[in-house]
C-alpha cells in the first residue's frame, strides 16, 4: 500500500500531466504567440537584471510548475522550522565557541553583531529571508527530494519578480490552459510583498513605532543585479498607502536617536546591504552610523541577524552535538531529513554523510563525485563546483586552493536536481521542448510561503548565471487525481 505522501505525490505528478497535456493542445501558432506576449510583458513591467549597466529581460518559461495544496503546506512548515532555527543563530553564536568558529566572522563585523544584536531581538527578530531548495512534487517520494541548499537572509531577490512573473503568467497562460481544459483549477501563489509587508507591519507595533515613513536602502549606483527596490516602494505606496523612500545610506543622518532620510523620520528599513558593505563604505568616507543606530533600536529588516548568513550555516544544523545542544528533537528531525550535509574546507576530523566520523579530506578526494564545492560567503552562483564535473586532478587542485583561501569554502552534499522540458522557440522559429535544471527558493512567514522558481540548462541555477524563471502555481485536486485515501 502506498502511504499518504506518495498518493500525494502521484497526485501531483497527475496534475502536472494534465497541466502540460493542456498546453501542448493548445495549436502551435497560439503556444508562439503565448511566448512572445509573455517577453513583452516582461520588458514591460521591469522583469530585468542588469549586467555591468545594462537592462537584459529575465526569460520567464512558458509552461508553469505546479504544486498541491498540501505539499505546499508541509514545506511551509518545514521552511518555518528552519528560517526559526537560522534566526536563533546570534544568541548561540555568542554562547557556544563551537559554533562560533564555523560561523566565524572577520573582527570588524562580528563587533557589529555584538553591539547590536539585544533583548528586543529576543521577542521580535524581523529576518525576511529566502531559504534555496531542491524539491520534486510530481515523484511520489516527494518529500524525500526535498532538500535545502543554503540560506539567504537578507536582500533577497525576487521580491518584484516573483509576483511579476506569477501575474503573467495567471494573464497570459492559465487563461489559455483553462481554455482547453476547463476542469483545471490553477491559482498563482501568495504575494511575496504582502507577505514582506505583513512582517513590516507587525513589527512596527511590536517596537510600537508608526507606520510613518519605510525606507529601501540599496546601491543606487550599482549597475549590476536585480532591479527591483524602486517597483516595491511604487507597489507599497499604492496598495498599501505607506510613504516609502528609496535611498543610499550615505542619504540618511543620525540626530538624537533618530535616523531620517531627506528630512522625514524613517520608522524601519528594509535593507539590501551587508555590514561588509557598510564597513567598506565606512572606508570611503561614508557615515554609517546612521544604519548602525537601526540595527541597534532593531528597526532594520533583515535584522543583524542575517549577517551571519552563510552556508556553514547547514554545518551547526547537521552537526548533532550544536543540533542537540540548542535544538529541539523536533527540530533536529527536520534537519536530518531535508538539509544538506555541509562542512567547512578544513583538514579536520567530522562526522560525515554516513554518521560515522573520518578524515574530512580523505573522504571528499575519494567521495568527489558526490560533492559540491562553495565559496562560503558568495551568492549568485558564483565560484560553484561540481565534483562529478571534474577529474580527479581538478578536484583536488580545486580544494588546495579552497584551503589556501582566506575566505573559507564548504564541501556539500550533492543531491538530485529535478529535470523538467519546457517549450523553447528554436532558430527555425519552432518550438522544441528542451530539458531545464530547477532550484526553488521558499520564502516564509508565519502568514505564508512565496516560491521563487528558477531553471537553467545549466547545473547551477540562477538568475544572475543567466537562468530564468519558472513560475509555480497551486493546482488543487482533480477528480479523476489520485489523493489521500483513494484508490
Amino acid at each position: 500500500m502506498l502511504t499518504p505522501a506518495e498518493e500525494l505525490g502521484l497526485s501531483g505528478m497527475s496534475l502536472a500531466g494534465r497541466v502540460r497535456k493542456a498546453f501542448h493542445g493548445i495549436p502551435e501558432p497560439k503556444r508562439l504567440e503565448l511566448i512572445h506576449r509573455i517577453h513583452d510583458e516582461s520588458f514591460r513591467r521591469h522583469l530585468v537584471y542588469l549586467r555591468d549597466g545594462q537592462m537584459e529581460t529575465i526569460n520567464v518559461l512558458a509552461c508553469p510548475l505546479t504544486v498541491l495544496p498540501d505539499q505546499l503546506a508541509y514545506v511551509h512548515s518545514v521552511s518555518l522550522t528552519i528560517h526559526r532555527a537560522l534566526k536563533r543563530l546570534p544568541q548561540i553564536y555568542l554562547e557556544d565557541a563551537g559554533v562560533r568558529d564555523v560561523l566565524r566572522l572577520p573582527p570588524a563585523e562580528e563587533e557589529w553583531v555584538r553591539k547590536c544584536w539585544g533583548p528586543s531581538h529576543e521577542e521580535s527578530d524581523p529576518v525576511f529571508g529566502r531559504l534555496d531548495a531542491l524539491v520534486d512534487f510530481t515523484s511520489p517520494t516527494w518529500k524525500d527530494s526535498l532538500r535545502f541548499v543554503e540560506p539567504n537572509m537578507s536582500g533577497i531577490g525576487g521580491l518584484h519578480l516573483v509576483p511579476t512573473c506569477e501575474r503573467i503568467m495567471g494573464e497570459v497562460v492559465l487563461l489559455a490552459l483553462r481554455a482547453e481544459d476547463a476542469q483545471l483549477q490553477l491559482e498563482i501563489g501568495q504575494d511575496i510583498r504582502d507577505l514582506l509587508m505583513q512582517e513590516v507591519l507587525d513589527h512596527l507595533q511590536v517596537i510600537g513605532r508608526p507606520a510613518r515613513t519605510i525606507l529601501f536602502v540599496e546601491p543606487l549606483s550599482d549597475g549590476t543585479g536585480t532591479d527591483e527596490q524602486e517597483a516595491l516602494a511604487q507597489y507599497f505606496h499604492d496598495r498599501f498607502g505607506l510613504s516609502v523612500r528609496h535611498a543610499d545610506p550615505g542619504e540618511l543622518a543620525l540626530d538624537r536617536g533618530e535616523v531620517s532620510c531627506r528630512g522625514a523620520i524613517v520608522d524601519l528599513a528594509y535593507r539590501d546591504y551587508s555590514v561588509n558593505d557598510l564597513l567598506r563604505l565606512a572606508s570611503e568616507g561614508v557615515d554609517v552610523e546612521p544604519m548602525r543606530a537601526l540595527f541597534q533600536q532593531n528597526r532594520m529588516i533583515s535584522s543583524i541577524t542575517a549577517e551571519l548568513d552563510q552556508k556553514s550555516c547547514w554545518e551547526v544544523l547537521t552537526d548533532p552535538t550544536a543540533t542537540h545542544d540548542h535544538f529541539t528533537a523536533d527540530e533536529r528531525q527536520v534537519f536530518r531529513r531535508h538539509i544538506l550535509w555541509t562542512r567547512l574546507v578544513a583538514d579536520r576530523r567530522t562526522l560525515l554523510p554516513d554518521g560515522r566520523e573520518g578524515d574530512l579530506l580523505a573522504f571528499a578526494r575519494k567521495e568527489h563525485d558526490r560533492l559540491v564545492l562553495k565559496p562560503n560567503r558568495s551568492f549568485g552562483g558564483q565560484g560553484v563546483l561540481l565534483g562529478h564535473a571534474m577529474t580527479a586532478v581538478e578536484w583536488d587542485s580545486a580544494v588546495e586552493i579552497a584551503l589556501k583561501d582566506r575566505e573559507r569554502w564548504v564541501f556539500q552534499q550533492l543531491a538530485g536536481i529535478p529535470v523538467y522540458e519546457f517549450p523553447v522557440v528554436g532558430p527555425d522559429g519552432r518550438l522544441h521542448m528542451e530539458p531545464f535544471h530547477t532550484v526553488m527558493g521558499f520564502a516564509p512567514t508565519k502568514d505564508g510561503l512565496a516560491i521563487l522558481g528558477r531553471a537553467s540548462q545549466k547545473q547551477v541555477v540562477n538568475v544572475a548565471q543567466r537562468g530564468g524563471m519558472c513560475a509555480v502555481v497551486v493546482g488543487h485536486p482533480l477528480g479523476g487525481l489520485i489523493g489521500p485515501g483513494k484508490r
